[in-house]
């Protein structure tokens, strides 16, 4: 299969263009053949009705298409000044760097998005968010007459992804277009004038937005309907009693008197503002991070975990949200990865590697977890991001916990492949496993947990039965309107 396989489209001046499509679809081959970072094999392209032949990404650049890649590629220990417009500071007679120049460049793009940000300041001091932000700004400072974000709002905080659709359509009010690149479709719908969908490759149509549906979307991308996307709760998992127990959690700077109870088979939802102390809970709990105090209960016993391995051998398994940075071994093979956890299974009394043991146990769980892939022995960074996403869920199930962390389990992942993890963590539950789901995606949160506890400044203060659920309660609790303490 071709990974962009004779696809036609037009964008008009001034327009935004929703891009969307499983991963694996081609959007990106495609948007990098546009900007010149690779070359196509076949068709042409059209700017302003003339033929354009890019040989690079600076040809593409200099004919006015500019890309924002998901991977940001800012230098953390040069200004801001200097990331945004790196190999093109003004200079002297001498080559020389006209540093007054160059810092009133940046004040201008600065305060033209109403950016309270110093130009001398080094990124390295900077939150994710204002990285993206700063990507954005670099690409917008050459002037492009179309420009092309992938996933731009993928590290931005709710309040961030706002500034940044003011910003858009202010450029697209000065004619500047967008190929807009997104697995989040209420962005589609709040964003784009126009939305293309791709599938394993090809051109699958491109229809107004207020022509379509977010489930003419689905339908169109999976190339089949997905029905009841999370599932329904299987009360029958659940045991009366506490299977696990968080008491008196507390790290100071971080979150306080942190207590609450898990049953088993529980889906128990998290759920709270970005720097909330969600993640910080988690990563104290499996012994990444330490804590001030605190017990944790699992079957009615205390245990003690006080680094990741205790945590495994306890049987809690924590999922983190940077499967990239932090979760996966990109370079090592999908074997390599599903089997790391639990290496000690598959030795003989000698302490020898069981070869056929191994491959036996990871064809199962590529099977079970879906996995596309070429072969066990396929580099992880050649996966796509949902299947990637997959291979983490497999590899921690492998040690078959008791109890099971998910932090953002869905990031980046497309609408087909988060219809496969929601299946999954249901399966999960089912057997009788306790989950405890982080997300800063209250829909998620909302289609699949059975309860959801609301932490604001490292405090839990609110809790929400399912009978309860609703957006508005949930933010009220998340933003410290309401408090209602739980022990």
């Amino acid at each position: 299969m071709q990974a962009v396989d004779n696809v036609s489209f037009d964008l008009q001046r001034g327009e935004i263009l929703a891009l969307v499509g499983e991963n694996g679809a081609g959007k990106s081959t495609l948007v990098q053949m546009l900007a010149g970072v690779q070359r196509p094999e076949a068709g042409e392209i059209y700017l302003e009705d003339e033929v354009v032949d890019f040989y690079s990404a600076y040809d593409a650049l200099h004919a006015g298409i500019s890309i924002v890649f998901q991977e940001l590629s800012l230098i953390d220990g040069l200004s801001i000044a200097e990331n945004i417009f790196a190999n093109r500071q003004p200079v002297g007679r001498l080559n020389n760097i006209q540093w007054r120049q160059l810092y009133g460049k940046t004040r201008e793009l600065l305060d033209r998005f109403d950016l309270e940000l110093e130009p001398t300041t080094p990124v390295k001091r900077l939150s994710m968010g204002k990285h993206q932000i700063l990507e954005i700004l670099k690409a917008i400072s050459t002037d492009p007459k179309i420009l092309i974000l992938d996933e731009p709002t993928s590290s931005l905080t709710e309040a961030e992804a706002v500034d940044l659709f003011e910003n858009i359509r202010k450029l697209q009010n000065e004619g500047m277009s967008f190929i807009y690149i997104t697995h989040k479709l209420g962005e589609v719908f709040e964003l784009a004038d126009r939305v293309m969908v791709m599938r394993d490759g090809k051109y699958v149509a491109s229809q107004p937005v207020g022509e379509v549906t977010e489930s003419d979307l689905v339908a169109m991308m999976v190339g089949r309907e997905i029905n009841d996307m999370f599932g329904a709760t299987d009360y029958t998992a659940f045991s009366p009693e506490e299977y696990f127990k968080v008491e008196g959690f507390s790290r100071k700077g971080y979150f306080q008197d942190v207590t609450f109870g898990l049953q088993r088979g529980e889906i128990l939802g998290l759920a709270g503002l970005i720097g909330a102390g969600r993640t910080e809970i988690a990563r104290s709990i499996i012994g990444i991070d330490p804590k001030d105090s605190g017990n944790i209960w699992l079957e009615g016993c205390v245990i003690e975990i006080k680094n990741p391995q205790e945590a495994i051998d306890s049987g809690v398994a924590y999922l983190t949200e940077d499967r990239k940075g932090q979760g996966l071994f990109l370079d090592m093979s999908v074997l390599e990865n599903l089997i790391a956890p639990v290496l000690r299974k598959f030795a003989n009394r000698f302490g020898f590697l069981v070869r056929s043991a191994i491959n036996e146990n990871v064809e199962e769980r590529i099977a079970a977890f879906d996995i596309t892939t070429s072969s066990t022995n396929q580099k992880l960074f050649n996966l796509s991001g949902g299947n990637q996403q997959k291979c983490m869920i497999a590899m921690w199930m492998g040690i078959q916990p008791k109890v099971t962390i998910f932090d953002e389990p869905t990031r980046g992942v497309d609408v087909g492949a988060r219809s496969d993890i929601y299946r999954k963590i249901r399966q999960l539950a089912k057997s009788g496993t306790g989950i405890i789901m982080i997300s800063s995606e209250l829909p998620e949160l909302l289609g699949i947990c059975d309860r959801i506890l609301v932490i604001h400044n490292g405090q839990i203060t609110g809790e929400v039965l399912r009978d309860e659920f609703s957006e508005e309660l949930i933010m009220e609790y998340a933003a410290g309107i309401k408090n209602h303490t739980i022990h």
